[in-house]
């Protein structure tokens, strides 16, 4: 008698399509969607976007990023000695998860000064976070008087079509392309939530290259 041995799978990566094309729109976003249509003539000098993990903000960032031309602030470019040199003389800056990258006093300054410097110059701050401003642990006052007072829109948990789509695309981004079938099985058995969908896509890709099985039903159930 053999044992059925695991083979060592061998993950290369997958390409994130970014584009707007590639974003699923559905009542859960289409209202984070039309304030980005609406630069650049927000009432702000920024707009926060928060949602779950993975409910497409950084789509969402990406997409802006193209059609505003923005500079994108990494968390170790969040300082204020070198923000004037990473942005240069744009009008638009982005920044992900930004209670990440604020992380004490001297980063908060650093977002003071680049909030300040964007309304000076009539530009735009788009930023995103996984939290409601209210909820960022912010200690300078006046960022936070100036935080709470620009709009924020938030992505609300998918419905049943966008979770349809949303699996259907992070298969596509593996280049895996699964049946409809398959789809609908594993809906009602996962938890409503995007970053669930991501992690069972990853889950149920790393079986199917170890096992070098096509994603069916079968496979699926045994993920579940």
């Amino acid at each position: 008698m053999t044992e059925k041995s695991e083979q060592i799978s061998f993950d290369l990566g997958h390409r994130h399509a970014y584009g707007r094309e590639d974003f699923c729109v559905s009542d859960s976003n289409r209202e984070a969607i039309a304030w980005l249509d609406k630069w650049p003539d927000w009432p702000a000098p920024a707009l926060v976007i928060f949602g779950s993990p993975a409910s497409g903000k950084t789509h969402l960032l990406q997409v802006w990023k193209k059609e505003a031309e923005a500079k994108e602030i990494l968390p170790q470019d969040l300082v204020t000695e070198t923000i004037n040199k990473v942005i240069g003389e744009s009008q638009a800056v982005m920044i992900d998860d930004v209670p990440q990258a604020m992380s004490g006093k001297d980063r908060e300054e650093a977002l003071f000064h680049l909030y300040n410097l964007m309304q000076e110059r009539g530009g735009h701050l788009l930023m995103t976070s996984p939290l409601s401003v209210r909820e960022w642990p912010i200690l300078l006052p006046d960022l936070k008087s100036r935080l709470l007072a620009v709009p924020s829109v938030a992505i609300e948990p998918p419905d049943d079509d966008l979770m349809a789509v949303v699996l259907t695309k992070l298969f596509s981004d593996r280049q895996i392309f699964v049946s409809q079938d398959v789809v609908q099985f594993i809906l009602p058995r996962i938890e409503r939530s995007f970053l669930t969908i991501r992690n069972m896509v990853e889950k149920i890709d790393h079986k199917a290259l170890s096992e070098k099985r096509a994603v069916t039903i079968p496979l699926v159930r045994e993920c579940l």
